[in-house]
């Protein structure tokens, strides 16, 4: 539990809903906190892109008033909540951190969003990312870098790192985020916060900014893996919106978070993911958490998933052909930045195109369009995007395989603590393989999770455990981790967010 007594802004998600009921504090003092927090540390750590405080105080003073004339109100009414700008929001800005849709207000709701506000949960405002979500360090957002709340000269990871830091700077109890091949887990890692990709299809990706559509996926940033479950409850489900939603309910994964006891889970320790080219620090926490893992009555396995060592090839084919094509639709001429050339009295329509993207498109996303063009062009398609696929199917084999053996896969989330600005400017395949670990799942469409386990001896960052459960067992990984974060948080006294720098006022200004 926080030490930080009578601030509301460091409770759990499920703490604030249940102090709303008890009325302890109302839904608008609850909000009015969270903004107050983030004009106080959010100009050092640009966690938000947007700010709503009128319409998230509007939203609390609705759900007060209702509770006071004992209206029924669903769980989590007046908690509020943060969403990544990939999802669009009525009313309000929805960038997906680019330029090329710089002020642009969408005229509907993400069904995410919707859902959000179904269930009564203001929202506080738009959080930074990677532009269109190609990035793993939030440095490629249009708008500026976020900062990391453990260490401002570090990234928070990518491209959902003003989720997370926002999540871990208590700026936000909560957050969406999306993850098209790490980019909720990742940043988890890097923050010390609860990052969760359900199975593909589980959330609906109606209104959301396509990056890839064949991997991305909405999930929850949290601060424990109870309040992870809780948003996922609320934001998935079918949505016949969505053409790939999965037409079934929601796995059970609130009630799985109430499991302790792991006597006969079968662990898989996946060997391509868990040992050479990972941080000391991070190998040393790993290890240790499977340790506790077998003390908590799980059998552990070592599991081979050969065909993992060519995830990353094959991701940085199909994302960039998926892209390319994504992102055609931004043409200056239907959506999207309008520029016309400088010294063309009268310029084409292909020359206010190509001076458009250019203007309204950051390096990283130019450089993918440039890839998955190529590798989507005649005489290169089947060599290129078509064998990707075909590893792709293999991969998605080795997951079978494996569960066939064991409950659930783990390993690192990342493979090293989180790095500092600028590191990888000069190779980008540098900054490509901090989704080494968490790439396999988005090609497979298996959930898997992110939970903090540490701090690496060498820096003091935090350190994350990666879980994997099959498709549409999306409760199997919670109920995992839920275990698992009991045990450390003995371990430990306390959350492990409770040591960042973001606590203190002074330290982040600094």
């Amino acid at each position: 539990m926080s030490t930080h007594a009578g601030d509301p802004c460091f409770l759990t998600a499920a703490q604030m809903a249940t102090s709303l009921v008890a009325g302890e504090f109302t839904s608008e003092e609850l909000v009015q906190a969270h903004l107050d927090r983030i004009e106080a540390l959010d100009g050092s750590i640009h966690a938000y892109l947007h700010i709503d405080a009128p319409g998230a105080l509007a939203a609390a003073r609705a759900v007060d008033a209702d509770r006071a004339a004992d209206e029924p109100l669903p769980p989590m009414a007046g908690v509020p909540v943060a969403v990544k700008d990939v999802a669009c929001t009525l009313g309000m800005p929805t960038t997906a951190g680019s330029a090329m849709l710089a002020d642009w207000v969408p005229p509907y709701d993400a069904t995410v969003v919707a859902r959000l506000r179904e269930a009564r949960m203001p929202i506080l405002g738009k959080t930074n990312m990677d532009e269109f979500a190609m990035g793993s360090s939030t440095e490629h957002s249009a708008y500026g870098p976020t900062q990391n709340p453990w260490d401002l000269s570090r990234t928070p990871g990518g491209s959902g790192g003003g989720s997370a830091a926002a999540v871990a700077a208590y700026l936000a109890p909560w957050a969406i985020g999306s993850d098209t091949g790490g980019s909720i887990r990742q940043p988890a890692a890097l923050t010390g916060t609860v990052g969760a990709k359900p199975t593909y299809g589980g959330v609906s990706r109606y209104g959301i900014i396509a990056l890839a559509s064949s991997l991305d996926q909405i999930g929850p940033c949290t601060r424990t893996v109870t309040d992870a479950a809780l948003l996922h409850a609320v934001i998935g489900g079918h949505d016949p919106m969505d053409s790939t939603s999965i037409a079934r309910p929601v796995p059970p994964v609130v009630g799985a978070v109430s499991t302790r006891d792991l006597t006969g889970t079968r662990i898989g320790v996946v060997q391509e993911i868990s040992g050479e080219g990972f941080q000391a620090g991070v190998r040393a926490r790993f290890e240790e958490a499977v340790e506790r893992l077998r003390d908590l009555g799980a059998e552990v396995h070592e599991v081979s998933c050969p065909h993992f060592t060519s995830a990353m090839a094959a991701y940085y084919l199909i994302l960039p052909s998926e892209a390319s094509s994504n992102l055609a639709r931004y043409d200056a001429m239907r959506y999207g930045l309008r520029q016309g050339p400088e010294g063309i009295a009268a310029p084409s329509a292909e020359q206010v195109m190509s001076s458009s993207r250019d203007a309204g498109f950051g390096d990283e996303v130019k450089r993918r369009i440039i890839l998955g063009t190529y590798a989507l062009s005649s005489g290169y398609y089947e060599a290129y995007y078509g064998q990707a696929q075909k590893v792709r199917t293999l991969i998605a084999q080795d997951f079978a395989a494996a569960f066939e053996q064991v409950d659930v896969l783990v390993s690192p989330t990342a493979p090293t603590t989180a790095f500092r600005f600028g590191e990888n400017d000069e190779d980008p395949v540098a900054m490509y393989l901090n989704d080494i670990a968490t790439i396999p799942a988005n090609l497979a469409g298996v959930p898997g999770l992110s939970l903090p386990v540490g701090q690496a001896d060498e820096d003091g960052l935090p350190v994350g455990l990666q879980i994997l459960a099959p498709a549409t067992q999306d409760e199997r990984m919670y109920a995992v981790s839920a275990a698992l974060e009991a045990a450390l948080t003995d371990t430990w006294g306390g959350p492990l967010l409770d040591r960042a720098p973001a606590l203190e006022h002074e330290e982040v200004r600094a």
